[in-house]
Order: C-alpha cells, then sequence, then structure tokens
C-alpha cells in the first residue's frame, strides 16, 4: 500500500487572540462544545473508519489496496460487505483513495455504452460531493480528468477534459457501473478494466515529484465506539490534520479549541479529568439525542428527505446536523440531481417495519419511479442498516427485473415484502425480510424532474392485514 503522509499545518485565516486553555472552560462548556465538535465532525470520523478499512488496514476482510489505484468489485453487494451502511446492491463498485498532496491525479474513463450508467462520485473528507463524472454530467464518450488538492495551483494539462479541485488532501473516489443481471458481470469487468487512475508527473511524462512522508495513520474506531468514546475527538484531530481551515470555518474551529479540538489540538481522551469526560461523552450523547429528535420529527414524518442531506458544502449550507444525518443513515449518499432515496422504516400508518408482518409495496399504473437511468427498491435490517441474507439471496427489486415481475391486472405492480414466501406465483415480486426491525429504501438513479420537483411522490408500505 502506498502510505500517506503527515501534512503540514493548514493555513490560519485572519488574526485572533489564542484560545484559552481547556482548563479556563467549564464542565457546562465542555459539553455544549463536544455536542457542537461531535455533530460537526461525526462524517469525518466516520469518513475516516471507511478510509482505514479500505486503503490502511491490511488485516480488514474489506481491505481494497493502495492509495492512488483504481479497486474494483467486480460483483454486487452482499450481506458480507459491511463497512459501508446501507450500500447499494445495483452497481458493482470501484474506489479510489486519494492522497492529493504531493501532486494531483489524472482519471481516465473509457466509452461506455449509452445505456448502461455508471458515475464517479468526489467526495472529501467532510463527505461533500464536490463533483461528479458520469453519465448525467460528463456522458459515456469517456474522458480525462484531473483530480487536485486543496494546494495545487497549476493550468489544466493538455488533454485532460476537467479539472476537479477537493477542499481537503485526501479524498474518495466512488465509482457506480451498473449492472443489467447476473450474465452482465463480464461486460462490467471490461469496463471497470478500463478505469485507470495516474499521477499528473506520469500522465505528463515528466520526473515524479519528492513524495510527501508516510502518514502514521492511527487505529479507526468500530462504529459502537465512535457513538460513545471520548477516543472520538483524538481522530477527529488526527483527520483535521489534512483539512484546511475553511475561511467561513475559522470561528467554529475556534471554539473547538478550546477543549483541544483541532489540528494541532490538545485534546486526549486518556488524561480527561472524571468531570471533563464525563462532560465530554454527554456532549455526544447530546448530540445522539438531537439527531434522534431529527429523525423521528422531520425524517421519518417525510417531512426531510435524504435529497436535504448529502450534496456539495453549499448545498448544505452549514448544516451540521443534516451532514451528521446523511453520515448515519447512508454515508457517501448521492447528491439529489444523481440519486433519490426515498426511504421508510414505518409503514404508512406510522408503525415501524418489522420482519412479524407482511407488507405490500405498490407502484400503481403509471406511476413506477421518473428516471433516466434505473430504480431499486432494496431491503435493510436494522439498526446496521446493512443487506440482509436470505434463502434467495435477494437484496432488491429494481427495474431491470421488470420483465420478470408479475403485473397487477390493472398494470401496476404490488411487491411482496415480508419474511416467508408469498407463494410461488408471487415470489417472482417477493422481497424477503428479516425477522425484526428493517427498513426499505427506494434509489431513484439520475431522477427526473418530476421526482426532483416532488410531483412523483414515492408510495409507502402497507401493512397486510389479516
Amino acid at each position: 500500500m502506498a502510505a500517506c503522509a503527515k501534512s503540514e499545518k493548514p493555513e490560519v485565516v485572519g488574526s485572533a487572540p489564542p484560545p484559552p486553555p481547556s482548563s479556563a472552560v467549564t464542565p457546562e462548556q465542555a459539553r455544549a462544545i463536544a455536542k457542537e465538535a461531535y455533530v460537526y465532525g461525526f462524517p469525518m470520523v466516520d469518513d475516516y473508519r471507511v478510509m482505514y478499512s479500505y486503503f490502511v488496514d491490511k488485516e480488514d476482510a474489506e481491505y481494497k489496496g493502495g492509495w492512488n489505484q483504481v479497486h474494483s468489485t467486480a460483483r454486487v453487494y452482499t450481506p458480507a460487505d459491511t463497512t459501508i451502511q446501507t450500500p447499494n446492491s445495483d452497481t458493482p463498485y470501484s474506489a479510489v483513495g486519494a492522497d492529493l498532496r504531493t501532486e494531483p491525479l489524472v482519471f481516465t474513463v473509457p466509452p461506455i455504452e449509452q445505456d448502461r450508467y455508471y458515475s464517479l462520485q468526489f467526495v472529501d473528507q467532510y463527505t461533500a460531493n464536490f463533483a461528479y463524472v458520469g453519465s448525467r454530467t460528463t456522458g459515456n464518450s469517456g474522458g480525462k480528468y484531473l483530480l487536485a488538492g486543496p494546494n495545487w495551483t497549476g493550468p489544466k494539462p493538455e488533454g485532460v477534459d476537467e479539472v476537479i479541485r477537493s477542499d481537503t488532501e485526501l479524498a474518495l473516489v466512488l465509482y457506480r457501473t451498473q449492472l443489467f443481471e447476473p450474465a452482465d458481470i463480464d461486460a462490467v469487468k471490461r469496463i471497470q478494466d478500463g478505469y485507470r487512475v495516474e499521477p499528473l508527473s506520469v500522465f505528463l511524462k515528466q520526473p515524479l515529484p519528492p513524495p510527501a512522508p508516510a502518514i502514521d495513520f492511527v487505529p479507526a474506531l468500530t462504529p459502537d465506539q465512535e457513538r460513545t468514546s471520548p477516543q472520538f475527538f483524538d481522530i477527529l484531530n488526527f483527520v483535521m490534520k489534512f483539512t484546511p481551515t475553511l475561511p467561513a470555518e475559522k470561528a467554529i474551529r475556534d471554539r473547538f479549541a478550546t477543549i483541544g479540538i483541532g489540528p494541532d489540538g490538545s485534546f486526549d481522551a486518556e488524561k480527561l479529568s472524571p468531570e471533563m469526560r464525563t462532560a465530554v461523552q454527554d456532549g455526544m450523547a447530546d448530540a445522539w439525542a438531537e439527531l434522534d429528535a431529527l429523525k423521528k420529527n422531520e425524517i421519518d414524518t417525510g417531512k426531510l428527505t435524504a435529497a436535504s442531506l448529502f450534496g456539495t458544502r453549499d448545498d448544505l449550507k452549514g448544516n451540521y446536523l443534516y451532514r451528521m444525518a446523511g453520515a448515519v443513515l447512508g454515508i457517501y449518499g448521492n447528491t439529489a440531481a444523481e440519486a433519490l432515496y426515498p426511504s421508510f422504516s414505518t409503514d404508512a400508518a406510522g408503525a415501524p417495519l418489522t420482519g412479524a408482518n407482511e407488507y405490500t409495496y405498490r407502484f400503481a399504473p403509471g406511476q413506477l419511479p421518473p428516471v433516466n437511468a434505473f430504480w431499486s427498491l432494496t431491503m435493510y435490517g436494522l439498526p446496521k442498516s446493512l443487506l440482509v441474507a436470505n434463502p434467495i439471496n435477494r437484496y432488491l427489486i429494481n427495474s431491470p427485473m421488470l420483465r420478470e415481475l408479475v403485473p397487477d391486472v390493472d398494470g401496476g405492480y404490488t411487491l411482496y415484502v415480508q419474511r416467508n414466501s408469498p407463494g410461488p406465483e408471487r415470489e417472482p415480486n417477493w422481497l424477503p425480510a428479516p425477522d425484526g426491525p428493517f427498513s426499505l429504501v427506494l434509489r431513484l438513479y439520475w431522477p427526473k424532474p418530476d421526482a426532483l420537483g416532488g410531483q412523483w411522490q414515492a408510495p409507502k408500505p402497507e401493512k397486510v392485514v389479516a
């Protein structure tokens, strides 16, 4: 694996007096600051967990390989893939862990047939989707795209179609390549083989610049540890070394620094006094309580959709609670123009979905999801939001499967969401459920204006009454 290195100190914009030492902060103040810093930092720490699993920890079962290389998985995800919550099982993934400190990278995309959806999602360490290459944005004719870090100022090289800039020194590029059916996998493999990435100096046939020094990566936390361990802020301090301070965030980072949180912060979970440790843990709990309230009152009721939780920094408008919600519910969700995610953890009557009941999910005639690419309805077991093992290895029903589904007499489609088979005649339309609680996510890739504008509304699961 090509290791990355410790970054230089981020440039501080403007001048301000140094923050007071943490000893001057009361436990009550520390609790409030810890809550704010946790909401702000959760996506960054969880992103680090994924990046550590994929590109650092060679002992991890889901380790992909070294930085600045394309790593493709020539299959759709299954219940064995547990690093990323709510993964899709429609598009085999490829991934690049990009270290942009030494020099930019040039991404080559091959020509892809016009009816096959693909995308490259560029995600920074804040989990902002800062760029896209793909069917929707750049077309299927192929091209070359330069990805540069925050400190690169060179001109667009000849032969490069577009320069893409990241605000952070490390980034993730997540590829999705549509698979039409199991027999189509060899075609997907050929496309994945055509995805390439190379340093700019290699692309220009110039000598390699001196490499950045190697990073001494700190072990990532588990999802459970992220929820309650004050070591969360040790990880956040480490991640912030690679995220230069943005002008709009100087004030909030100065506030975090009063309890030692920052790229050069003094926070040390092992050295907290009992009072400060309690204050920090209470602040973390306060953050989760606020998120739980948002989910119950806004997300579960449909007042707030995933379209508001993912996107560029400008799209999110500084709403760090929304950014945290996006990371918790499905880190690396797409920007709305790329994909919409109507999600359901309750039925039409507001009761939690559970395998103890049976449900139908019906698209009325002429009301299939309006998309330019494809749609799918995927099952996830709760609380971990992972794919569910089942006897027929079916984790979703999607638009390429329409020809296999049994339509209703009026031309609509009824899907059967339940633990046991609904019977041979209905089994083509069966989406198996687990024994316990679950959620459903409807994905609309490259949604049409009716979906983006709200004229088309996703149906809700209906409990079957015996």
